[in-house]
């Protein structure tokens, strides 16, 4: 049989693609400058139709980095980003990086103990928000509350046009319902104008080196509460260059990237931020996906790379028929996050002319690590291939030293620049993850064949993805438990048609209680972002568990399956 350490799946690339990436010497600071240089008059970021070139854009995060060093901001610090897709993101972004301090990404949709869980954790010195939670924050107690807080309206990047509308569908915040078009006056909130209205940054403030931290990414990891990824410049600008590799008839300058996926998503950060800029492409931003506001744009600015989950192809390519829209401008695309369906790669390509290929990848390997190849050599129904500079194994999950043999099941590891260095403050999870020799323990199941090509089979962590986003069922179970008439809860995911999963809960109530889902469903809104809320509940009268007394989840989610079929 092959030996996977020989790479067999080299012989699958598309042409022009190398085994590896030459290894990187600039830092995203230094990726940004280079742009910069390069491209100053070509559009960086296109919102509602306000156009910001790469000059201007270098212009703002310099003044922004200034005026995050004058609050206080110094090399090594966190500061938290709890923000929409903006133009304000991404200046906000760079120049926390430009200052060689640490981004903490946040979803503006937490409820204000998700946001506080976190800010227990990272401890950010300086805070950059949406003004819908900017007074949430303010409000958190003092030994978490950051030392500054940055409000952005995010309005103020659209053309007086389109704020005069209003009627946009924006993300809602759970913390408050801040109007759009006012900023919060709480004490201590700094106006985003007020920070970025003073003079660049001096070229003698110290930058950043490739092995510093440059990002904090929140996952469900493996198991349990989300915890902190640390990734680096070298681990970020690895990864950026091997998807720019991936897709070896990108045309620097000239790309344009539509950023539907969250930019505080590790998938949107990596593909539509900094894979984006280093190749100078122009990035149209959403605040969030909405159909409408999709082909709006998809009028004035025709896309030419779209990195999505399989919903959104699903619905674009069925909208832009309906609407008479022109996809050809569409030449790649990758889908990731959860299974892409065959039915929809077909619909998708023959709405485009182009090519839809899927991906995997984890937030601790910045992330994306395997993937199928740009070309007739694909293969649907598998996740791909190694990227280069990529290596995997396939071994026992009990037992990794002990590799499986190509067509073998066994746990997927992974070794490459992009693989993180550990979990902010926790080095037994570290531990547990990263193996001797740089392996990243993936938690996932899965099969290779000769070739190498990859087949996600099952999952040892019992994460549900829902949306592109990891949901750790602990989390919703311990929320549900907080109910008084619920004594035992377990959280599962049903498989969708659309290759994602639908947040499901069996509760056991105490006795004399009545059942009732709408209830729980909106006691369980009280605690968890939206994606998180179980779509539907199950009585059960007991849950099974293991001889440890553990619940299996498994056998939980195969009788609530049997009852539906019923």
């Amino acid at each position: 049989m092959t030996d996977l350490s020989t790479r067999p799946w080299l012989a699958s690339y598309a042409d022009g693609v190398p085994s590896d990436i030459a290894p990187v010497d600039q830092t995203l600071a230094d990726m940004l400058d280079d742009a910069v240089i390069r491209y100053p008059k070509r559009p960086a970021l296109e919102f509602f139709g306000a156009v910001t070139s790469y000059g201007r854009l270098g212009e703002e995060v310099a003044r922004a980095a200034e005026g995050l060093r004058r609050l206080g901001v110094r090399h090594g610090d966190r500061v938290a980003l709890i923000l929409p897709n903006c133009p304000q993101h991404v200046v906000a972004f760079y120049a926390v990086q430009r200052l060689g301090a640490i981004v903490v990404e946040h979803n503006p949709r937490y409820t204000p103990p998700e946001l506080r869980h976190l800010f227990e954790v990272h401890h950010a010195r300086v805070a950059v928000v949406w003004d819908a939670v900017a007074d949430t924050i303010a409000e958190f107690p003092s030994d978490i509350r950051p030392d500054h807080i940055v409000a952005v309206t995010m309005t103020d990047a659209m053309p007086r046009t389109t704020r005069a509308l209003l009627r946009l569908p924006l993300p809602k915040a759970r913390a408050s319902r801040a109007a759009l078009t006012t900023r919060p006056t709480a004490k201590g909130i700094v106006s985003w104008p007020t920070l970025i209205g003073g003079r660049r940054v001096s070229r003698r403030v110290e930058r950043p080196v490739l092995d510093d931290i440059a990002v904090l990414q929140f996952t469900s990891g493996t198991t349990g509460r989300p915890k902190a990824a640390v990734l680096t410049h070298r681990n970020l600008r690895s990864n950026a260059a091997q998807s720019e590799a991936w897709v070896p008839d990108l045309r620097r300058g000239e790309e344009v990237f539509y950023g539907v996926l969250p930019l505080f998503h590790a998938y949107g950060l990596t593909l539509c931020l900094t894979t984006a800029i280093s190749i100078g492409a122009r990035i149209v931003l959403f605040p969030t996906f909405d159909v409408g506001l999709t082909l709006t744009a998809m009028r004035r600015t025709p896309p030419t790379f779209l990195p999505a989950v399989p919903p959104i192809y699903d619905a674009l390519a069925r909208a832009t028929a309906r609407a008479g829209i022109d996809l050809t401008s569409l030449r790649n695309a990758i889908s990731g996050a959860m299974s892409l369906p065959e039915a929809t790669v077909e619909r998708w390509e023959q709405a485009t002319g182009g090519i839809l290929v899927e991906g995997y990848g984890m937030t601790e390997s910045s992330p994306i690590s395997i993937g199928n190849p740009m070309g007739p050599l694909r293969r649907p129904g598998t996740v791909g291939v190694p990227f280069p500079s990529t290596e995997i194994r396939i071994v026992d999950p009990d037992d990794p030293s002990l590799d499986r043999m190509p067509g073998e099941a066994g746990e997927l590891l992974v070794r490459g620049p992009q693989v993180f260095r550990g979990y902010w403050n926790q080095p037994d999870e570290t531990a547990r993850t990263l193996l001797a020799g740089g392996w990243l323990r993936t938690g996932d199941i899965v099969v290779a064949d000769a070739d190498g090509f990859v087949t996600v089979v099952d999952r040892l962590k019992e994460l549900i993805i829902t949306g592109g986003f990891n949901i750790s069922p602990s989390e919703v179970e311990n929320a549900l438990l907080l109910d008084p008439d619920v004594v035992d809860a377990a959280v599962v995911g049903i498989p969708r048609p659309d290759g994602s999963e639908a947040v499901t809960a069996a509760v056991v109530l105490s006795e004399g209680a009545t059942f009732s889902a709408d209830r729980l469903r909106e006691h369980a809104r009280q605690h968890l972002t939206g994606y998180k809320v179980p779509r539907s509940f199950e009585q059960f009268d007991v849950l099974p568990r293991s001889l440890v007394g553990k619940v299996v989840r498994r056998e939980v989610r195969e009788e609530i399956v049997r009852r539906r079929q019923a």
